[in-house]
């Protein structure tokens, strides 16, 4: 008899404990973003994809084709290919990919690009249905960006 009593008696105990620790919260100060209404500031060192930087005196990107980042880039989630018109004295991308599933936003393209053609974008909603909607044409968003 003592036994039970004593459980019922730890038992109410625990359940006052936890009413206590619950009413606490209650009166706090809500820390809930309301989502798409609302959005957090996004932090000064905020990393997103890849994308390319435009030249802003001839609206070219400045990337020289040099391959520097595909060779940088541990998880293999760039391609990289350009010509050379003529006349000109550097090359310039015809095709530039970035494949965001393999991406571990690891900075080694960004660091290994001399010319700084390259950095981290401040978007980070990327959403998509499928892993293609994550297979990015940085050349053809620098093109529809200057639009």
């Amino acid at each position: 008899m003592r036994a039970q009593l004593r459980a019922i008696i730890v038992g109410f105990s625990s359940l006052l404990t936890g009413l206590r620790i619950t009413l606490g919260q209650v009166f706090k100060p809500t820390v809930t973003v309301q989502y798409p209404h609302q959005s957090l500031q996004m932090a000064p060192r905020f990393r997103g994809h890849i994308e390319l930087v435009r030249d802003e005196e001839t609206g070219k990107p400045l990337c020289m084709v040099c391959k520097a980042c595909q060779k940088a880039c541990p998880s293999d989630c760039i391609s990289v290919d350009g010509i050379k018109p003529e006349g000109e004295k550097r090359k310039f991308p015809t095709e530039f990919m970035l494949d965001f599933t393999k991406c571990s936003l690891c900075a080694a393209c960004v660091e290994a690009c001399k010319t700084e053609a390259i950095r981290f974008s401040r978007e980070y909603n990327k959403v998509g249905a499928t892993a293609k909607d994550f297979h990015l044409d940085l050349l053809k968003r620098l093109e529809e960006q200057a639009q």
